[in-house]
């Protein structure tokens, strides 16, 4: 099987997902390793962000086939042959995955079910926005293996409080779903046969607003809020002005005071 093939297989892409035009899913293709990110997996995912980067698609959703979400790294595939190089170029390579949801233009959105323990976990809590069913459970595990999850400390740690973020970290211990949501993990817990249905609410949602306001949303909120408060005013202040230029704006500010729906071109 030569790479483009092995990367079709590694994951499925559905554009007009759910029925929404501009809403594409990248769909995790490991069912029977509950989506382990091998390093397959990991270049076929990289490749298929890189593709939507400069794509015309206003939501993308990542979601898990078969019982899981994602299981984290294969670990069998990472024991074979150690070395600290293998683990440097590794850890390196899903961090650029990681960022790379993080600087993508449209906002991404995790659709969990099953387990996302681990790199598992980190991938939900890069996403931009999580829907969960009501039976998903999370966890950053490596501690039992005697492995600190230091990586997925990192995205955890800027989702939850700190106490919340090490007890996960430092037990290695699954939290349910309802306790995802209200640590901030996640932003909606659904019953499992309502998951597909929450995640187009949420898609369609975006998706009406004008694209010039959500990317450049999007952009300026991760710049900020690594920021000291003044700076991060600056840079929200610069945005906002720029964004009041565009005319989708002009146009949704001229519709409310006309009490009217705006007509924004798409």
């Amino acid at each position: 099987m030569n790479a483009d093939a092995l990367s079709a297989s590694l994951i499925e892409t559905q554009a007009g997902a759910y029925g929404v035009p501009g809403v594409v899913q990248l769909t995790m293709n490991r069912p029977d390793a509950f989506n382990a990110l091998s390093e397959s997996l990991l270049d076929a995912l990289q490749d298929a962000l890189n593709a939507l980067a400069v794509s015309q698609a206003r939501v993308v959703v990542i979601a898990g086939a078969g019982r899981a979400f994602c299981a984290g790294h294969d670990l069998k595939e990472m024991r074979a042959a150690p070395s600290l190089t293998y683990y440097q170029a590794l850890f390196a390579r899903c961090t650029k995955l990681m960022m790379t949801i993080q600087r993508l233009p449209q906002p991404v959105i995790a659709r969990v079910h099953g387990i996302a323990t681990a790199a598992g976990c980190q991938l939900v809590a890069m996403c931009d926005l999580a829907v969960a069913s009501d039976t998903a459970r999370f966890a950053v595990s490596g501690v039992n293996l005697g492995l600190f999850c230091a990586t997925p400390s990192v995205p955890l740690s800027r989702n939850l409080s700190r106490k919340a973020a090490l007890e996960m970290l430092l037990t290695g211990d699954f939290i349910d779903a309802a306790e995802a949501k209200q640590q901030g993990l996640v932003n909606r817990v659904v019953p499992a046969d309502s998951l597909d249905a929450e995640v187009t609410r949420l898609a369609v949602s975006i998706c009406a607003k004008p694209v010039e306001a959500v990317t450049a949303g999007k952009g300026l909120f991760y710049r900020q809020v690594e920021m000291g408060i003044e700076a991060a005013y600056q840079l929200a202040g610069q945005t906002m002005a720029c964004n009041m230029m565009d005319g989708s704006a002009l146009e949704g500010v001229q519709a409310f005071i006309d009490k009217r729906p705006p007509d924004w071109k798409r």
